[in-house]
């Protein structure tokens, strides 16, 4: 029987716990903006970890002689920079012009979606797009300029977000080796192949998700290219490539391409862009359905009921963030479960 000194300390020892755990869930918490840009960083360096890991590689001709890590991880990065730079050369000046044009036809088409109303009798006259603007609501100037800060507020927190995931990448790619090498001198040494075999499990799982991305944009962008060039879309490769990029975003990203598609195509005539939305709504159902959830148990091997379910509960956690980092998340989990479960089944064995 405990006496009531014994009582009394344990009943400190235990309220100090709880208070510390709950000091760390709310650090956590007040933290959880830099903490996901530090997984997102972890995220990125694993996934091109064994690219780099290729590039640094000594030459067959001469062992002696390999590229360092650092000038590997600077192509990488060179590469990534050239290829967005060639996309936005070729997407830009197609899409100012056709801005332009749009601008240009903006007040005829007013004018016919006007005529259409009045005739339907949903409107009784015809206004001039100058009235329709000065009879548009309009906030007070505090709100206004509230709404600049807060939107000037977010592309800068979203470049410096960027340059933040970039640079820790970049360090967490150089630093991998030593960073694992210290991190498991915490594990038991019984223990330490187990951990090494899983961390490379996941870097790989993550490394194929992330070649299954590029694989989806591809599919997706040479779909779309055939498809909008097919129906006469102008400027099809424009919207192909934002069909690519978008497809990098789960939910949202497919969505986006196609109202980029619409919207290029109801240039040119109503009938098109009813067609170009019908294509692009049996594209984006077939994607969602069929191509992601197979591409991703076939490169990362997850299952397509495993891939829907993280992607809705990424998507309900951090919206769209959440919804490209589910996958991945995914991964890494059914690896940690996977070296839990083999563990157990070995403690059990070694029961019997």
């Amino acid at each position: 029987m405990l006496s009531d000194r014994d009582f009394t300390r344990r009943m400190l020892q235990t309220v100090l716990t709880v208070a510390v755990v709950m000091i760390v869930l709310l650090a956590l918490w007040a933290a959880r903006e830099a903490i996901l840009l530090i997984y997102i960083s972890a995220l990125i360096a694993m996934g091109f970890s064994p690219l780099v890991s290729e590039i640094e590689r000594p030459n067959a001709a001469s062992r002696r002689w390999r590229i360092p890590r650092g000038l590997a991880i600077f192509v990488i990065y060179l590469a990534i920079v050239a290829a967005f730079v060639i996309v936005g050369l070729m997407v830009i000046p197609p899409l100012v012009a056709q801005a332009t044009a749009l601008w240009d036809k903006l007040p005829a088409e007013f004018n016919r979606l006007q005529t259409f109303l009045v005739r339907r009798k949903l409107m009784t006259r015809t206004i001039t797009l100058a009235e329709a603007v000065q009879s548009a609501p309009t906030g007070s100037s505090t709100n206004a300029v509230e709404t600049l800060f807060v939107a000037v507020s977010s592309v800068i927190g979203g470049v410096f977000g960027v340059i933040t995931v970039l640079i820790l990448s970049f360090y967490l790619l150089i630093e991998a080796n030593s960073m694992f090498e210290y991190l498991v001198r915490f594990v038991p040494l019984g223990r330490r192949a187990d951990v090494a075999t899983a961390a490379r499990d996941a870097v790989r799982k993550v490394s194929a998700w992330l070649r299954a991305q590029f694989l989806l944009a591809a599919v997706m962008g040479l779909f779309t290219a055939v498809g909008c060039g097919a129906m006469g879309v102008p400027y099809f490769y424009v919207v192909a490539l934002v069909a690519a990029l978008g497809e990098t975003i789960p939910i949202v990203g497919p969505v986006i391409g196609g109202i980029t598609a619409v919207g290029v195509a109801s240039t040119v005539s109503a009938k098109l862009a009813f067609g170009v939305g019908v294509f692009f709504l049996v594209l984006h159902q077939l994607e969602a359905n069929v191509l992601v959830p197979k591409v991703m148990e076939r490169r990362v091997g997850v299952s397509p009921v495993a891939v829907m379910v993280a992607l809705l509960i990424g998507g309900a956690l951090w919206g769209v963030v959440g919804a490209i980092l589910a996958i991945p998340t995914a991964a890494i989990l059914s690896v940690i479960v996977e070296d839990l479960a083999t563990s157990s089944d070995i403690r059990i064995q070694r029961v019997r």
